[in-house]
């Protein structure tokens, strides 16, 4: 199949009270196993770059692997620019073929935040791409972009934010944390529950790597409509390496490690889906 926006995945997710699941790769390896994952589960999936994954490699290169990889697969397959921090990195994502953008302003002060979304909207808008926007803070350390602690999404500046700005989606603070948590995270779930019944758009959760099951379900049931998951699958695929070459110190073919690092984010992949409660959700309408 070609190419999916996120725009019909989510709004299924939230009519139907569940989440599709998306995921941060950085290489090819990795978008191999969560497509493969997603077509084990009849699920759909979203596949996630973030600025430093970018400069890794480039815009081109994980469009050119996503595509060809989706077309091969027989589920939704979106490509996401997660956490796109100018407004130029949004618009060449745009422009080499990514099916969904993000624009993170949450760091700047409110009016500058309605103001760059709003015009990666408008951009993106004239190729028919959804933008998530981001209002609030995530906490934590998302490759090169760190936030000191949480600041919780106000419900009447998320409004407001989602009215000028015609953002598609909406990362939420709610008192996650990107990488990995220090001390169990105490999350405002409740705020979710408010912040489903003001806004009409779906909701995304940010930093769920090392929280509870139970505790993303529970955000879902709350209305969370997109769940992130990066540090878990990166854990995965480098323990996965380690013990290979533990076991075989001697293998210097990276097709023999690569391959069981990406059974591991595959196994991986699959249990987030589940908990998304995503399985069996790929024929969407």
């Amino acid at each position: 199949m070609p190419l999916f926006t996120t725009h019909k995945m989510l709004l299924d997710a939230r009519k139907n009270s569940y989440a599709v699941a998306a995921f941060n790769c950085e290489n090819t390896e990795m978008i191999q196993a969560v497509i493969a994952a997603g077509e084990e589960m009849d699920a759909p999936v979203i596949i996630q770059t973030t600025p430093t994954t970018v400069n890794y490699a480039s815009l081109d290169l994980f469009v050119a692997s996503a595509a060809a990889l989706a077309r091969d697969a027989n589920i939704p397959v979106a490509l996401h620019l997660d956490h796109g921090n100018t407004y130029e990195l949004a618009e060449a994502a745009l422009l080499a073929g990514y099916t969904s953008i993000m624009i993170d302003g949450s760091h700047l002060p409110f009016e500058e935040n309605i103001a760059i979304t709003k015009m990666t909207v408008d951009t993106c808008a004239a190729e028919g791409i959804p933008v998530e926007g981001e209002l609030g803070r995530v906490g934590g350390k998302e490759d090169d972009t760190a936030a000191a602690g949480c600041i919780y999404t106000d419900p009447e500046e998320a409004l407001r934010f989602i009215k000028e700005t015609g953002v598609s989606s909406l990362a939420v603070g709610v008192g996650t944390a990107h990488g990995v948590y220090a001390s169990k995270p105490l999350l405002n779930t409740e705020l979710i529950s408010v912040l489903k019944d003001i806004l009409p758009v779906p909701l995304v959760l940010h930093g769920s790597s090392g929280l509870d099951d139970a505790v993303i379900q529970d955000c879902i049931k709350r209305g969370i409509s997109k769940v992130n998951i990066a540090t878990d699958l990166r854990f995965a695929y480098t323990q996965a390496v380690r013990d290979f070459l533990k076991q075989d110190p001697d293998c210097f073919d990276p097709k023999k490690y690569g391959a069981a690092a990406l059974q591991a984010v595959k196994k991986n992949a699959i249990n987030r889906i589940i908990i998304c409660g995503c399985q069996g959700r790929a024929n969407i309408s």
